[in-house]
């Protein structure tokens, strides 16, 4: 039974586990965090460059 103890105490295999699932939630969020501030900078540009060729006018003639 002190064996088993002395084992379960030094067996780390859980705690690499739990790392491992912190980070990969720490960069899906990251990543969504990316996205997010992309898709709004996008938006923003579209908008002003929609503005731009509405306003745009063309002379008849040339």
């Amino acid at each position: 039974m002190l064996n088993f103890l002395k084992t379960f105490r030094n067996d780390e295999d859980g705690a690499v586990t739990v790392d491992f699932v912190v980070l990969t939630a720490a960069i899906v969020v990251l990543g969504l965090a990316i996205g997010v501030a992309l898709s709004n900078g996008a938006e923003t540009l579209a908008g002003k460059i929609e503005k731009n060729l509405v306003e745009t006018t063309i002379p008849a003639g040339e």
